[in-house]
């Protein structure tokens, strides 16, 4: 099978689009170069798309890999006959290849194996053959030193055949079917763990079963990991009795003699022997694929919202990591996030210093002109946020609750201690705090996103494909937004299209020598940043208040000779085009359509020239928690209270209700009508109002419902 062709059986794109994407990826275009600035050649292919053409073709060359793996192996055997050699050629699924292989698979010497080194291969053949009606006395023939009695010779000739039982492909495919079709999953308590505290929080699956094909993935992936502490025993199982008959009607002849009683011996050992722990591997493999496949879905799906977050750019900020016994770490950070000071202050027992703290608070506010401040939602948050709410300021300040799940992981990385090379942890993990309230994205990017905290067992995942799709999440979101490459950090530049880690790090070295970049050309004077690094880059950076109006929009500079020519026919200088709707709206577009510009391109041009360089994320909104909730100790049931959407999951969301326990809301507890998708009604930092259902004090968990 050509690339082509099992690309096209599994996208529905037309061909042109995807033989141009896959030649765009293999020229080492990046996925947001191609979506955003080939749209004439992949037929205007989203980011998801084009990503799946990605997987696919990484897929193919997986599958072609293990073909000549396959093929070499067999050939070394001198078993590879033409038939099985387009069978293998010709396939284009790995399970169906490994079947394929199964006979010449180098394993441990097994029972057939034995069988054969005591030459009962022939009686064995006789068997399968299934019409001598005196086996008992054929067998005779095959007792040696090593096969004593008739019993011997036919068990041997028994665990040979129930070997090519097991390799029969069309007994797999059939018994495969069967499993896809009604396998049953199944969990039972390992007896000695039944009064363990660890197995408790897996209570409700010590007795249970259901289908294999509908479990979804959050319960598949919390049964998984009680099998892997020891808590639960797992089974996979079918219909055994189907099992043999779907056997029994490939391999029996339609007759009944003297061997029958014997095969069909071997017909139940292929199974219990074989074929069911094959196939319990085998599907519990694929199960915890699609589990796994589901809970990164949903964990990136969370991410982009995190990390598209709206944003308070160009204020100073005073942010506060809250605690108590420690005190409140506290700084202060200009319009671009640097550290202008940084302090303690001790407004909670065991000290209590509040006059002490009211006054420096004002003070420091007074001293940096901070306009908003940030309160991580850790502990102490709360009451941190009453203290902040009762001081008297000079002016208008806003004070923000911000989440702070992996500040503390920041704060003792490598990154940050790159960063602040002369400050510990507790100032790092504060400046992470401001800094999510004034541009998340940029602050984000430093983390590594599993300690962000959103999704579900992001532990239990395969961590390479979480990896992946993570990293493909957040260089679609900084590509999406633009970078400022004169005030980027070394890990927001990472992500941009073309450039990765030792471009950044050339990039920030230059602008520290040249003093800033002030135009996009000067970005091919950057050390090894060449021709198609540029291509794939230039449109990405932003230069703020450089010599070119366009090097601060997503217009990429192949286009810039375009818009010139639009100015030119307006009779406009290009300052006066840029951001000028009345006269942009009425650019007749076909007349600047070429053989490699379109009218997806185009619009999305003049699209950008209305408002260059904008971010389209939104602007903060300010968010209040009722002030008489402070612990889970206050809620009461059939209360209302406003609360934020902090975790999504494909079972409901968790929501932040003011209190250090964030309370669950069940998918059928999200609307009136029946929801499959809880991206459908909620987004992260979504603002709703919801309902206390249940309060478990000693378990620290919260029901809440969002139906009105």
């Amino acid at each position: 099978m050509k690339l082509l062709e099992y690309i096209k059986a599994q996208i529905n794109a037309p061909e042109k689009s995807i033989q141009n994407t896959l030649d765009l990826i293999k020229a080492d275009a990046t996925i947001p170069f191609i979506a955003r600035y080939r749209k004439e050649l992949t037929g205007n292919l989203d980011e998801v798309e084009i990503e799946k053409i990605a997987t696919l073709l990484n897929a193919f060359q997986e599958l072609e890999k293990r073909k000549e793996s396959i093929l070499k192996a067999i050939e070394e055997q001198n078993a590879l006959s033409d038939d099985l050699r387009s069978k293998i050629k010709n396939s284009n699924d790995l399970i169906a290849l490994e079947d394929l292989y199964l006979p010449f698979k180098k394993k441990r010497k097994t029972k057939a194996d034995a069988a054969r080194e005591a030459g009962l291969e022939p009686l064995a053949r006789i068997l399968m053959a299934q019409h001598d009606n005196s086996i008992e006395s054929s067998s005779r023939r095959f007792l040696s030193s090593d096969i004593r009695t008739v019993e011997d010779a036919l068990e041997g000739a028994k665990n040979i055949v129930a070997e090519w039982i097991n390799e029969d492909q069309n007994v797999r495919a059939k018994i495969r079917q069967l499993y896809q079709r009604t396998a049953e999953i199944s969990a039972k308590i390992i007896k000695k763990e039944a009064s363990s505290e660890k197995a408790q929080k897996f209570k409700q699956y010590f007795d249970w079963n259901e289908p294999l094909k509908r479990i979804p993935s959050h319960r598949f992936l919390a049964i998984h990991r009680a099998e892997k502490e020891g808590i639960l025993k797992l089974k996979i199982e079918i219909d055994q009795k189907e099992a043999y008959n779907i056997i029994s009607r490939i391999i029996l002849k339609n007759r009944e003699n003297a061997t029958t009683r014997y095969v069909f011996e071997a017909i139940e050992d292929a199974y219990k022997r074989l074929l069911k722990p094959s196939f319990y591997t085998e599907f519990l493999n694929e199960a915890k694929a699609r589990a796994d496949a589901e809970a990164i879905s949903v964990f990136a799906d969370n991410l982009e919202q995190l990390l598209l977050a709206p944003t308070l750019n160009g204020k100073r900020i005073l942010a506060i990591d809250p605690g108590f016994r420690s005190g409140c770490k506290v700084v202060c950070l200009d319009e671009n996030g640097i550290l202008l000071h940084n302090e303690n202050i001790y407004p909670h027992p065991p000290q209590k210093e509040v006059g002490m703290a009211s006054k420096k608070i004002k003070s420091l506010v007074n001293a940096y002109n901070i306009d908003a401040i940030s309160i991580g939602n850790g502990t102490a948050s709360r009451e941190t946020e009453f203290f902040v709410k009762k001081i008297s300021f000079d002016r208008d300040l806003s004070v923000y609750i911000v989440n702070e799940a992996g500040a503390s992981v920041y704060s003792a990385s490598k990154i940050a201690r790159d960063e602040f090379p002369n400050y510990d942890i507790t100032v790092r993990g504060a400046v992470s705090i401001g800094r999510r309230l004034t541009d998340p994205l940029a602050e984000l990017v430093k983390i590594d996103p599993k300690s962000i905290g959103v999704g579900q067992y992001q532990h239990e995942v395969d961590q390479n494909h979480l990896k992946n799709k993570l990293d493909i999440v957040v260089v679609s979101c900084v590509n999406r937004i633009g970078v400022n490459v004169n005030t980027a950090s070394k890990e927001l530049l990472s992500y941009v299209s073309g450039i990765g880690p030792g471009l950044a790090d050339n990039i920030i070295s230059y602008r520290k020598i040249s003093g800033g970049l002030k135009n996009r050309k000067e970005l091919l004077k950057v050390p090894r940043l060449g021709a198609k690094a540029y291509e794939q880059s230039a449109g990405f950076l932003r230069i703020k208040d450089g010599d070119f109006p366009l090097d601060d929009s997503a217009v990429h500079p192949e286009s810039y000779s375009l818009v010139q020519k639009i100015a030119k026919d307006q009779k406009l200088k290009l300052e006066d085009l840029i951001g000028n709707k009345e006269i942009l709206k009425n650019v007749d577009l076909e007349k600047y359509i070429s053989k490699d510009l379109g009218l997806p391109t185009l619009k999305d041009i003049l699209k950008e020239l209305e408002k260059p360089g904008a971010d389209p994320r939104k602007a903060i909104v300010n968010f209040q928690f009722d002030p008489n909730v402070k612990t889970i100790e206050d809620l009461k049931v059939g209360m209302k209270l406003p609360g934020l959407v902090n975790n999504i999951t494909n079972f409901g969301c968790f929501v932040d209700i003011g209190i250090k326990e964030s309370g669950l809301v069940h998918i059928s507890n999200l609307a009136n009508e029946f929801v499959s998708d809880v991206n459908s009604i909620v987004k992260l930092g979504q603002q709703v109002e919801v309902t206390v259902m249940e309060v478990d004090e000693s378990r620290k968990r919260v029901q809440l419902s969002m139906i009105a």
